[in-house]
C-alpha cells in the first residue's frame, strides 16, 4: 500500500478458517486488522496464534475484541471505536449437518447477526464497505452449474439463514446506498479447515489409519458432488471485491466437479492406501435433505476481478493429506500449513 495511514478492517469470524487466511493476506497488504472474539472461558485463536503479537509493543496490528454477533450494542459501539474501512462478516453457524440439529441458533448467528452488524453499519454512519460470506448452500437442490443469476433452493436451516443474510446485504445496498457485496463462495478447503467437515474429516482419518491411530471412518452420503478449492485462494477474491468501483455480488468457485468418494479416493491413495478398505457407511451422517450437486460458474469474478484458481481439487486433497500426516508427527498440533504461499 502507497498510503501512508493503513486501511483498517475488521473481521468477524476471525479464528475461523477464512478469517485466519485473510487476516494474514490484509496484513501482508499493510492493513490493520481488528478481529472480533467470542467471550469464552478457554481461547480458540490456535489458527491466528502465529500472527497474534502482544499489544503493548509498538508494532503490533492485529487486535482482538470480545464481541459477539447476537449483541448488536456492542456492534455498535466497536464500529464506532474502530471505524474501520472494510468490514468482512465471516462469522457463522456453519456447519450445515449441524445445522439440522440447532436450527434457532443457526438463524440467530448466521442469519440475524447480518442485519445487527448492517445496522450498526448504518446507524453509525460510517463510510465502510462491508462483505457478506454467503455460500453455494443457497442454491440447494437448484441444478448446476450456479452463477449470480441462479435461483435460490436452500435445503438446510444454514442455507436458509445464508439466504436472508444474502438478502439483506442487498437490501441496505440499495436502500442506503451502502458498499456492500456478496461472495457467494463455494467450497473451500486448507489444513485448517475443522476437523468435524468431510474434507478435513477425511484427510485427518487418513493420517491417522497410515499412521496406525485409527482402524475406519465412518462416512454419509458418497454421491454429493462439489466444486472444492483452496481456502487461500478464496480470500483473495473476498479482498477484490471491495476494491472494485461498484459493489456487486459475486460466485467464486473452481468450475470443477469431484464427489465425496472422489475425494476419498484422491486423499487415500496419496498415502498409497485403498479407501475401501476403512470407510464404512453410517446413516447418521445423512442429511434430513440432501444437497447433490454445487458447481460454480465464476465468469463474472473471473473477467471483472482477474480471479482464478490455481488449486484444484486433485491437489487439494494432497495438500490436506500432507498437512495432517506432519500435524500427527508433531503430536497432533492443528492446522499445519505445508504450501508456501505467495
Amino acid at each position: 500500500m502507497t498510503d501512508s495511514v493503513p486501511k483498517i478492517a475488521l473481521i468477524t469470524g476471525i479464528t475461523g478458517q477464512d478469517g485466519s487466511y485473510l487476516a494474514e493476506l490484509l496484513l501482508a497488504k499493510g492493513y490493520d486488522v481488528h478481529g472480533l472474539v467470542r467471550r469464552a472461558s478457554t481461547f480458540n485463536t490456535v489458527r491466528i496464534d502465529h500472527i497474534y503479537r502482544d499489544t503493548h509493543e509498538p508494532d503490533n496490528r492485529l487486535h482482538l475484541h470480545f464481541a459477539d454477533l447476537t449483541d448488536g450494542s456492542r456492534l455498535v459501539t466497536l464500529l464506532d471505536q474502530i471505524q474501520p474501512d472494510e468490514v468482512y462478516n465471516l462469522a457463522a453457524q456453519s456447519h450445515v449437518r449441524v445445522s439440522f440439529d440447532e436450527p434457532e441458533y443457526t438463524a440467530e448467528s448466521t442469519g440475524l447477526g447480518t442485519i445487527r452488524l448492517l445496522e450498526a453499519i448504518r446507524s453509525t454512519g460510517l463510510a465502510t464497505r462491508f462483505y457478506q460470506a454467503s455460500s453455494s448452500e443457497m442454491f440447494g437442490a437448484t441444478p448446476p452449474p450456479q452463477d449470480e443469476d441462479t435461483p435460490f433452493y436452500p435445503r438446510s436451516p444454514y442455507g436458509v439463514a445464508k439466504v436472508y443474510s444474502y438478502w439483506i446485504t442487498k437490501n441496505y445496498r440499495e436502500a442506503y446506498d451502502l458498499f456492500a457485496v456478496n461472495g457467494i463462495l463455494f467450497n473451500h478447503e486448507s489444513p485448517r479447515r475443522g476437523e468435524t467437515f468431510v474434507t478435513r474429516k477425511i484427510t485427518r482419518a487418513v493420517a491417522r489409519i497410515a499412521a496406525g491411530q485409527q482402524e475406519f471412518l465412518h462416512m454419509g452420503n458418497l454421491d454429493a458432488r462439489r466444486d472444492w478449492g483452496y481456502a487461500p485462494e478464496y480470500v483473495e477474491a473476498m479482498w477484490l471485491m471491495l476494491q472494485q468501483d461498484q459493489p456487486r455480488d459475486f460466485v467464486v468457485a473452481t468450475q470443477t466437479a469431484y464427489t465425496v468418494r472422489d475425494f476419498l479416493e484422491l486423499s487415500f491413495g496419496h498415502a498409497g492406501l485403498d479407501w475401501e478398505k476403512f470407510v464404512r457407511f453410517d446413516e447418521r451422517y445423512l442429511r434430513p435433505t440432501e444437497v447433490d450437486a454445487l458447481i460454480g460458474n465464476a465468469t463474472r469474478a473471473r473477467e471483472e476481478l482477474g480471479w482464478e484458481p490455481a488449486i484444484l481439487t486433485p491437489r487439494l486433497a494432497q495438500i490436506m493429506v500432507d498437512a495432517d500426516i506432519l500435524s500427527l508427527e508433531l503430536g497432533g498440533s492443528h492446522y499445519v500449513d505445508t504450501v508456501q504461499r505467495s
